[in-house]
């Protein structure tokens, strides 16, 4: 199941609707038995409702847990590689005309195109193929600046300033790889989505039931529980994802960065 498609907000109230159709569904449940029996007593039912929430609660940290951790990664990410390319652009100076001048080109051409492609895809208006074509470009830009590093390596085997270039080129590389992973490739698996839209629906199923059972009327608070749960599945759903999002990865040290070059 890939939820990125779907709006944030629409997450958010669909996620109200599960909760206070489960609500309701195991209010009008637990109402029709307590008529039917008084057998049924309302400590056994508690028991078990307090349980399936517990295990909502536990399921929702874990994931939480998950794309807050990925969301500091993303960050760091930003850091790291806009340190590593203006480590690379400086070290361009040690390389003979006219590769020094193509090099710094296209790593000044690089480093905007990825604060622009970081622009389109918060706003949530990139399609899969201007994202496929981001990333051939990327792509592109390696292979031409690691055949430049190679063609001047080669000339001196053994000059170490060309092996300090290689291995801050290396590390940009690397890092990209690391930031396609990490923000664009890597999602909550559809079978945690499964569980925590199964196990909400059967925790306020158990909470209605048990209203039903002690006979107690319709809670106005159960709108209140409704939302309360439905901002962190919403909250979740958002850290998960780069694109169209509210809580936005900055982009600042690559801005920092492409401003400094000359």
């Amino acid at each position: 199941m890939n939820i990125d498609s779907i709006p944030v907000w629409l997450i958010l109230v669909g996620s109200i609707l599960l909760v206070m159709l489960s609500l309701e569904l195991g209010y009008r449940l637990g109402h029709r038995s307590r008529r039917k029996s008084e057998d049924e007593k309302e400590s056994p039912v508690s028991a078990i409702a307090g349980s399936v929430l517990g295990l909502v609660a536990f399921i929702m940290a874990f994931t939480f847990g998950i794309v807050s951790e990925r969301y500091e990664s993303r960050k760091a990410l930003v850091r790291e590689e806009a340190n590593s390319i203006g480590t690379t652009y400086l070290r361009t100076d040690f390389m003979p005309e006219p590769d020094s001048s193509e090099s710094k080109t296209l790593l000044k051409n690089y480093v905007a195109e990825r604060v622009a492609f970081a622009d389109r895809l918060r706003s949530g208006q990139i399609s899969g193929e201007e994202m496929s074509g981001a990333l051939a470009r990327a792509g592109e830009t390696h292979k031409r600046l690691w055949d430049l590093a190679v063609a001047n390596a080669r000339k001196d085997m053994n000059s170490d300033v060309a092996a300090l270039y290689i291995d801050s080129l290396n590390s940009t590389i690397d890092l990209h790889a690391m930031r396609v992973a990490v923000s664009l490739q890597a999602r909550i698996p559809a079978g945690i989505w499964d569980s925590l839209a199964a196990l909400t629906f059967l925790g306020m199923l158990a909470v209605g039931y048990q209203m039903g059972i002690a006979g107690s009327k319709r809670s106005l608070v159960q709108p209140i529980l409704a939302v309360s749960f439905s901002l962190v599945i919403a909250l979740i759903a958002s850290l998960d994802r780069p694109q169209a999002s509210f809580i936005e990865v900055s982009q600042q040290p690559l801005v920092d960065l492409l401003n400094s070059m000359k």
